[in-house]
């Protein structure tokens, strides 16, 4: 039997098309592309329980009480707008962490997680304002009152020995000023008395130093400093906290009356009495080498 062309063209023409289109192809077809590996970021660890914080009094035989978890509520707005602008930027670097009130003679001390750890007054520098003014090679009785100034600032500070082998947070070291165990000074400056008394106007009498009861240095300073460094954060008394340490300050809808001060309170933080001189605050000052 005779196939005629053209039937057997056509036929070429069909079996020609199933190969290229694969009719008689053993292939598999590839096999589809992997779905895309998700990337799990590992979640820091939550912070610790916070401590219930320490409150220490001025007096220097009185051991540290127990304060309510909200102390910090009771603070200056300055000191609660900084404590949340630490606590937010994480602007200590994951280090403990003090913030010192000038205005208010306070001191809180903060866990590396901006937990409130501890809180004390303080006796600090006699003059009123934020930037030293004098040199620190100057002899301390040289100084005038109103030159003996507890710079602001922000400072990354860790413990040193003095020359009288006495441990202290340096804090400026430029400046010569640290933080140390309150001492006693001349019977006339009564260092003791302004440190325990129920006001916050009496307490500038050092040189620039500050002074804090010897409990809340060796109970919390010296542990918290003693593995690293840490900030100090002193507050401004001229200006704002936001203006000095450049950040926004929280701005909140204002509460009704008698609500409780919160962490996001305006920065409207009253200006500090001048403090009531005591007997005695121009005495002869201390040798240089001594804690001020």
């Amino acid at each position: 039997m005779r196939i005629p062309l053209r039937t057997l063209g056509l036929g070429l023409l069909l079996v020609s098309g199933a190969t290229q289109a694969g009719w008689f192809s053993h292939k598999s077809k590839p096999a589809p592309p992997p779905p895309p590996v998700a990337v799990v970021v590992p979640m820091p660890p939550p912070p610790p329980p916070a401590p219930i914080p320490l409150e220490f009094s001025g007096i220097q035989t009185a051991a540290p009480v127990q304060a309510p978890l909200d102390r910090l509520n009771s603070a200056s707005p300055e000191v609660q707008s900084v404590a949340q602008w630490v606590g937010s930027s994480h602007d200590n670097a994951g280090l403990p962490f003090l913030v010192v009130d000038k205005a208010n003679a306070q001191v809180y001390a903060f866990t590396p997680f901006g937990q409130l750890k501890a809180t004390a007054p303080i006796l600090l520098g006699m003059g009123h304002g934020d930037i030293p003014l004098v040199s620190a090679d100057a002899p301390m009785s040289a100084i005038p009152p109103e030159k003996r100034i507890t710079p602001a600032g922000r400072y990354l500070s860790s413990l040193v020995t003095d020359a009288h082998g006495k441990q202290v947070l340096s804090i400026d070291y430029k400046n010569a000023i640290s933080l140390h165990i309150v001492v006693k000074g001349t019977p006339a400056q009564q260092r003791a008395e302004r440190l325990a008394s129920v006001t916050s106007a009496d307490n500038r009498i050092s040189f620039g130093c500050i002074n804090v009861p010897p409990g809340f240095f060796t109970q919390v300073v010296s542990p918290d400093f003693t593995p690293a460094h840490g900030i100090v954060y002193v507050l401004p008394e001229t200006r704002s906290a936001a203006q000095w340490f450049g950040f926004q300050p929280p701005v909140t809808v204002p509460s009704a009356p008698q609500a409780p001060v919160t962490a996001t309170a305006m920065q409207t933080s009253p200006t500090a009495p001048q403090a009531a001189p005591m007997s005695g605050e121009g005495a002869s000052a201390a040798p240089a080498t001594s804690s001020k």
